[in-house]
């Protein structure tokens, strides 16, 4: 009688095969995706859904895999939501910060910008609009962080920077 060896995929085998069929379409759409954490007050999701949801969009040159957080974590306890956001920045090359007058004074957008940085993450901040907000958040500003305006070519162009520097 024949017996299979149950030679089956573990979970770790099968996300990286995901990752590199995802570089691999990426590369044929014309560039290198980039796995990005975006850092972001919780009252901007609305413009960050945007984001997200032009990087996904073919027409456009922005694109990047996005790991950040997408619901908020259902908990009190800040070493678990550190834990876990931990996990999605060690997933992703840059760290781009959505920079606002509400993300400049969130503690939470401050601890991420602090956590890439230590971590060795290229951290960018993007703004709509045409001049960045007079406030940016202390780690921001203290590491010499880099922005730019909410336009395709010069944050996909940031993006790239970011990840090839750090």
């Amino acid at each position: 009688m024949g017996g299979g060896s149950g030679g089956g995929l573990f979970s770790s085998d099968i996300k990286s095969l995901e990752e590199k069929v995802k570089q691999r379409l990426a590369e044929a759409k014309g560039g290198v995706s980039r796995h990005v954490f975006i850092s972001f007050d919780h009252e901007d999701l609305d413009e960050v859904n945007l984001l997200r949801g032009q990087a996904k969009n073919d027409k456009l040159d922005l694109n990047f895999d996005d790991h950040s957080v997408k619901e908020p974590y259902d908990s009190a306890n800040a070493d678990y939501i550190k834990r876990n956001i931990r996990e999605k920045i060690d997933r992703s090359s840059v760290t781009v910060v959505y920079l606002s007058d509400k993300s400049a004074s969130s503690k939470w957008v401050n601890w991420e910008i602090e956590e890439s940085i230590k971590r060795g993450k290229g951290v960018i901040g993007v703004y709509k609009g045409d001049t960045p907000p007079s406030r940016m958040p202390p780690a921001f500003q203290q590491n010499g962080c880099k922005s730019v305006k909410w336009e395709h070519a010069a944050l996909t162009k940031a993006i790239e920077d970011a990840s090839t520097k750090r």
